[in-house]
């Protein structure tokens, strides 16, 4: 991962959203976080940044930056992005939504659905997989195999998620007893994906769309497979590379999926605020599901992780503000979608340019949501 990607998942957060009408509301501190962006871009850490906020009824997307490094054409709210691992979140709920149909329990063995494949799959559970306490062996960080970094052609390659689970297989687990420790690992979610697979008896893709996004009306948001294009229209990522001078390479098309069901996914800022949205409403899940969902453990000093779902506190004046989503990151494209499960909130896509946007502009921008 690269720095930012770090510093985003050991924030206490930041990060706000684009797409879709833009409402002038004294609730709302647009000229504060429009500001805030217009910052990040003048001093070349973001060639692009989107944001939406909803608060309530009331909601606000914008823009800065632009599309592309050549044109210089003005960047869009209502652009798409990679979401990196903000897909987690969607696998889990659809995982959640399994248990609700009593196809499967948070604590079977994951043996039990998929015999043979997981390594200590006689122990290692749904829940272990699904809050990072597997041990399973993280494949990105093999080299070669990780979305955050540089690959050249190879960024082209196409990946099926057995070849992924045996680059992590190849290692031994990173703790012995499954629960006894967190580590952030992409395989649990690959598991994650066969689990769908598995249990629906169609792709994983399939069951998202299905289960979420068509009836939520997600219509900018999809599960792109191996096409290596964004949607039109979309702000071009890029990455600086560790030459002198620096080089700014164009990142933006890839074929995802190495990263498939941890984070291949594609959509707006307002698609995801109507998505975190409605999970913390309860609209996509049981009350029971979402409690276990949200029902937390320590993985950073600064965040807990519960199953698919971060949370962070958001540093106010009058104390820590809780909030729910996932931070993401794909090469070019860094992505935070929260809500606070009371109506409010906000939607962050950055492109970085030069360098990482500073962890402390992006709590601004949190606590200027959240803190009002």
């Amino acid at each position: 991962m690269r720095t930012v990607a770090v510093m985003l998942l050991k924030t206490i957060l930041a990060v706000a959203l684009a797409a879709g009408p833009v409402v002038s509301t004294p609730d709302i501190p647009k000229a504060e976080l429009r500001d805030q962006l217009a910052a990040l871009a003048a001093d070349r850490d973001i060639t692009a940044g989107l944001v939406h906020v909803q608060d309530g009824r009331n909601q606000w997307s914008d823009a800065v930056g632009v599309r592309d490094l050549a044109s210089k054409t003005p960047a869009v709210a209502n652009g798409h992005f990679r979401i990196g691992s903000v897909t987690k979140t969607f696998a889990a709920t659809v995982v959640l939504q399994l248990v609700d149909e009593r196809r499967l329990a948070l604590d079977d063995p994951i043996a039990r659905h998929l015999p043979g494949v997981v390594p200590n799959g006689e122990t290692i559970t749904v829940r272990h997989i699904l809050q990072h306490t597997s041990g399973l062996h993280d494949y990105m960080s093999e080299p070669g195999y990780s979305t955050n970094r540089w690959r050249g052609d190879a960024r082209f390659d196409d990946y099926k998620p057995m070849q992924l689970l045996d680059v992590a297989f190849a290692h031994g687990p990173d703790f012995e007893n499954p629960g006894e420790s967190w580590r952030y690992s992409n395989t649990n979610y690959i598991v994650a994906g066969l689990l769908i697979e598995k249990l629906t008896g169609r792709p994983y893709g399939e069951e998202v769309a299905r289960r979420i996004l068509r009836p939520l009306n997600l219509r900018h948001t999809s599960v792109p497979g191996n096409r290596p294009f964004l949607p039109v229209p979309h702000a071009r990522g890029y990455e600086p590379l560790p030459t002198t001078p620096p080089t700014i390479v164009d990142a933006t098309d890839m074929d995802p999926s190495l990263d498939w069901a941890a984070g291949e996914m594609i959509s707006t800022t307002q698609d995801l605020a109507t998505f975190v949205t409605a999970l913390l409403d309860g609209r996509l899940t049981s009350k029971e599901s979402l409690a276990e969902m949200r029902r937390t453990r320590e993985a950073d000093p600064l965040f807990r992780y519960g199953l698919g779902l971060q949370e962070f506190a958001i540093p106010c004046a009058d104390g820590p503000r809780p909030v729910w989503g996932h931070t993401g990151q794909l090469i070019g494209y860094v992505t935070l979608a929260v809500t606070d499960g009371k109506g409010k909130s906000l939607v962050l896509s950055l492109n970085p340019y030069e360098r990482d946007p500073s962890t402390t502009a992006v709590v601004t921008i949190a606590a200027a949501v959240f803190c009002r």
